[in-house]
C-alpha cells in the first residue's frame, strides 16, 4: 500500500527544508517576526537559517540582510511574515531568488472580504507564475519536533517529540492543543496550521504525513475539505497506513435548502462527511477530548482481534460504568474460562468477584492488580481489557502502574488503563505516560478508546476495493431521456422535477423494478387504466408542486372497481384544490397495488463537496420523523451497501423480526447498487427517490411504489 502513496516533490522544504529565510525578522520582543526568529533559533533546526529585514544589522547573533536577493543557497523555504500589502512583491523576490516554497503568515487575506480574497488571488497567481507552493496564509505556521523545527511564533517551549501530527484549519486552535500537549506530555511529531489554503490544503499534507517515520497517527481539525472526492481518494490510501483521526467541526451553521424529497431533505453536509470518511476509514471524532484520547490508544496499542474485553477494578461502581460504556460502544464484556477464573481465584480473597467485571476489592495489591490482569489477557476469550485503578486505602496507584506495566508491554493485546481520581494518582500518570500506555480518567473515555481500536482493526480487515460499475445499464437511453427536462432546467436556470412516468422508465433502464403508472385527466380515463392494468389500484395526484402528497388526501390505496376509481378521482383533486388551491395539477397517476411487504427508503442526491450520495432506510410517510437512514458514496461498494443495512432498523429488519417473516434483502442490495449507479452516472441528478421500495417475502423480489426525481442545471 505504501506503493500508493505518493509525496509530491514539491511539498519537501515543508518537511525537510535545506535552508530556511524568515522574511520579516524582527529585533523587537513585541513583534511576531522576533517570536518566529526566537523558535527558530532555540529548536535547534540543523538546515541554514537566515534572517531577512529591510533594516539590516544583527539578530541572535545572526547577520539580517537587508533583501531575500542577498540570501546566500542554501534557501527552498521562505516565511513572510509582514503586513499582507507587501506580500506580493516580496514572492516575487522569492520566486526570482528560486525559492521554491513560502509559509505565509500574515492576515488580511480572504477572511477580510472581497479585497483580501483579491490579494490573496494575485499572491496565488505570482506563487504559480514562479512554481513557489504556499502554505496560508493567514496560518501560524509548523512545526517538526523530530527534525527539529519551530517556524512558528507560538510562545515556547514545544511539545516533546512523539507520534501523533496535528493539522489544523484553525491557527488558534493548533496554539491551544500545544499549549495543551505540554500539560498533558503528549509528544507530537509535526503540527501544521494551513491558514486560508490559498494553495497547500488537508489533503496534501497528508501523504508526506504517512510516510514520516516519526508519525503513527494523523489528527485533523476541519472546517471542511476542499476537493471531497480527492480527499476521500487520498485518506483511503493512508489510512491503510497510519489512523486519521479527524475532528470535523460546524455541523449546524449551514440553514436546511428548500428540496423536494425526503432524501435530499435529511441529506446534509455531515451526512456527506460522515460517508466520505466511512469509506476513507477516517475515524470522526465529536470533540477535541475524543481526537487526542483515540489518537494516544492508536499510537500506543496494538489492535484487538475481537470485541470481548476483560474488565479489572478494585471497586465495584467504576466496574459496573466501565461495563455499560462497553457496551454503549459496541463492545462486549468477555466470557472468561473456568481456568482463568481458577486462577483468579487463586490470586484473590474469596470475597472477590472471579467473573467480568472482575472486582479484586480495595483490599488489593500491586501484585494481585498484576497477576489478575496477566491471568486474563491469556484467556484466549479476551481481546482486550480496561482495568481502572481508583484512590486505593494502602496502597498507591504509582506502585500498581509500575506492577502494570510489564504485563501489558509483553501482551500482544490492548489495554486502556482509568486512574480515577487527580492528586494520588499523579504519580501513576506520569509512569503510565513514560510507558506509552494511554491511560483516562473515568471508564467512559477508556471503554471509547477500545472501541475506536477495535473499530479500526475493523477497517483494516475490509478489503481496499473499488466499487464496480454495472454492465447492464442503458445510460445511452437514459441520457436521451434526461435531455428535454436538462434544457428546460438551463432555460429556467433552476431544478426542473421529472414527471413519475419518465422517472419510471429511467428506473427501468436501470434495472430498478417498478410498478406501470399512467397519467389520467379525466375520471373515466382513470377507470379505462385502471381496468388495464388490473384491480386493485391506487391513485396519486400528478403535481411536481406537491412533496407530501398523502398529507393532503393525494394519495387513495386499494381501489376496488371502476366506481371507486371514479369517485376517487374527484376525491383527490377536491383535496388538492381545498389543500393547495394555486398548485398546478396535471392529473392523476393511476398504478397498481403490490403485494404486502416491507416498506424501505431508498434514494440519491447530489453533495457539492462529494458528489452523488445514496441514502437507505425506513421508508412510508414518517420517514422524515423517523430519520431511521444512513448514506454512503455513490457508486457504491458491497461493504457500503451492508453498512447501510445494519446501521439501520429498516436493514436489520429486513432479516425478520417477531411475526415479520424475512424479506428479500437480495433484492433490496441489489436496487441498493442501482441507484448509487444511476446517481454516478448522471450527476444532473440533483435528487432521486423510491419511497417506499416495497420488499416482498424472501426470493419474491421488490418494487418502487412511489418515485420522484429532480434534475439541476449543469
Amino acid at each position: 500500500m505504501n506503493d500508493e502513496i505518493r509525496v509530491d516533490p514539491s511539498l519537501t522544504p515543508f518537511f525537510n527544508p535545506q535552508g530556511i529565510a524568515l522574511i520579516g525578522a524582527s529585533a523587537d520582543p513585541n513583534k511576531l517576526g522576533y517570536a518566529l526568529a526566537r523558535n527558530l533559533v532555540q529548536s535547534n533546526y540543523p538546515g541554514a537559517l537566515h534572517f531577512v529585514n529591510p533594516k539590516g544589522g544583527t539578530l541572535l547573533g545572526r547577520k539580517v540582510y537587508t533583501n531575500i536577493l542577498e540570501v546566500p543557497e542554501p534557501v527552498d523555504l521562505a516565511i513572510l511574515l509582514v503586513p499582507a500589502p507587501s506580500i506580493p512583491s516580496l514572492l516575487r523576490d522569492c520566486g526570482r531568488r528560486g525559492i521554491s516554497a513560502a509559509i505565509i503568515g500574515a492576515g488580511g487575506f480572504r477572511e477580510t472580504g472581497e479585497a483580501g480574497a483579491a490579494l490573496e488571488e494575485e499572491c496565488l497567481a505570482i506563487a504559480r507564475k514562479y512554481f513557489i507552493r504556499l502554505l496560508g496564509p493567514n496560518c501560524i505556521g509548523i512545526m517538526d519536533t523530530h527534525l527539529p523545527l519551530d517556524a512558528t511564533f507560538l510562545p515556547p517551549p514545544p511539545p516533546r517529540p512523539g507520534d501523533v501530527a496535528f493539522i489544523s484549519h484553525s491557527g488558534a486552535i493548533m496554539a491551544a492543543v500545544v499549549d495543551w500537549a505540554r500539560g498533558q506530555d503528549l509528544g507530537l511529531s509535526h503540527l501544521i496550521s494551513l491558514g486560508n489554503q490559498a494553495d497547500i490544503c488537508e489533503t496534501d499534507v497528508l501523504a508526506p504525513l504517512a510516510l514520516d517515520a516519526h508519525t503513527r497517527v494523523l489528527t485533523l481539525y476541519l472546517e471542511g475539505v476542499r476537493n471531497g472526492r480527492r480527499f476521500v481518494q487520498e485518506a483511503a490510501k493512508v489510512s491503510r497506513v497510519k489512523p486519521i483521526v479527524a475532528l470535523k467541526v460546524g455541523r449546524f451553521a449551514s440553514g436546511q435548502r428548500a428540496v423536494a424529497s425526503h432524501t435530499g431533505a435529511l441529506a446534509g453536509r455531515e451526512s456527506a462527511f460522515n460517508a466520505a470518511f466511512w469509506r476513507a476509514g477516517v475515524i470522526r471524532a465529536e470533540t477535541s477530548e475524543e481526537m487526542f484520547d483515540w489518537a494516544r490508544a492508536l499510537a500506543w496499542s496494538p489492535l484487538p482481534k475481537g470485541r470481548a474485553i476483560a474488565i479489572l477494578t478494585s471497586a465495584g461502581g467504576p466496574g459496573v460504568t466501565a461495563a455499560d460504556a462497553l457496551e454503549l460502544n459496541g463492545m462486549q464484556l468477555a466470557e472468561l474460562k473456568p481456568e482463568t477464573v481458577a486462577r483468579l481465584k487463586e490470586i484473590l480473597p474469596s470475597a472477590a468477584s472471579f467473573h467480568n467485571p472482575v472486582d479484586m476489592l480495595a483490599t488489593a495489591t500491586p501484585e494481585q492488580y498484576a497477576a489478575c490482569l496477566n491471568a486474563m489477557l491469556l484467556d484466549e476469550g479476551v481481546h482486550g481489557a480496561l482495568v481502572i485503578i481508583p484512590p486505593l486505602p494502602m496502597q498507591t496507584a504509582g506502585a500498581v502502574a509500575k506492577a502494570l506495566i510489564p504485563v501489558i508491554y509483553n501482551s500482544d493485546k490492548p489495554v486502556a488503563v482509568t486512574l480515577m481520581g487527580d492528586r494520588l494518582i499523579q504519580e501513576a500518570i506520569e509512569h503510565f505516560r513514560a510507558a506509552r500506555i494511554p491511560e483516562y480518567r473515568f471508564p467512559e473515555r477508556a471503554a471509547s478508546a477500545l472501541a475506536i481500536l477495535a473499530q479500526r482493526a475493523d477497517f483494516l480487515a475490509r478489503p481496499a476495493v473499488e466499487p464496480q460499475p454495472l454492465a447492464d445499464v442503458e445510460r445511452e437511453k437514459v441520457k436521451q431521456l434526461l435531455q428535454p427536462y436538462l434544457e428546460q432546467a438551463l432555460a429556467l436556470r433552476e431544478s426542473v422535477s421529472l414527471p413519475a412516468e419518465i422517472t419510471n422508465q429511467i428506473l427501468d433502464l436501470y434495472g430498478v423494478p417498478t410498478l406501470a403508472i399512467r397519467l389520467a385527466k379525466t375520471a373515466q380515463e382513470a377507470v379505462q387504466v385502471a381496468e388495464q392494468v388490473g384491480y386493485p389500484v391506487a391513485l396519486k395526484v400528478a403535481s411536481s408542486a406537491i412533496a407530501h402528497k398523502s398529507d393532503i388526501g393525494g394519495v387513495l390505496l386499494n381501489l376496488p372497481d371502476s366506481e371507486a376509481v371514479a369517485q376517487g378521482f374527484d376525491v383527490i383533486l377536491q383535496n388538492v384544490r381545498q389543500a393547495h388551491p394555486t398548485a398546478e395539477v396535471q392529473g392523476v397517476y393511476v398504478q397498481r397495488m403490490v403485494p404486502p411487504g416491507q416498506e424501505v427508503i431508498v434514494g440519491a442526491t447530489h453533495d457539492e463537496q462529494f458528489g452523488a450520495l445514496v441514502m437507505f432506510g425506513s421508508g412510508g410517510v414518517e420517514v422524515e420523523a423517523l430519520q431511521d437512514v444512513n448514506f454512503a458514496l455513490a457508486p457504491i461498494t458491497d461493504h457500503e451497501i451492508e453498512h447501510l443495512l445494519q446501521t439501520t432498523w429498516a436493514g436489520r429488519k429486513l432479516r425478520g423480526y417477531r411475526n415479520l417473516p424475512p424479506a428479500d434483502r437480495l433484492a433490496v442490495i441489489d436496487v441498493l447498487r442501482r441507484i448509487a449507479q444511476l446517481a454516478a452516472d448522471f450527476p444532473q441528478i440533483e435528487e432521486i427517490e423510491i419511497n417506499p421500495l416495497r420488499v416482498l417475502e424472501q426470493g419474491k423480489g421488490a418494487a418502487a411504489v412511489d418515485v420522484r426525481a429532480r434534475l439541476r442545471p449543469l
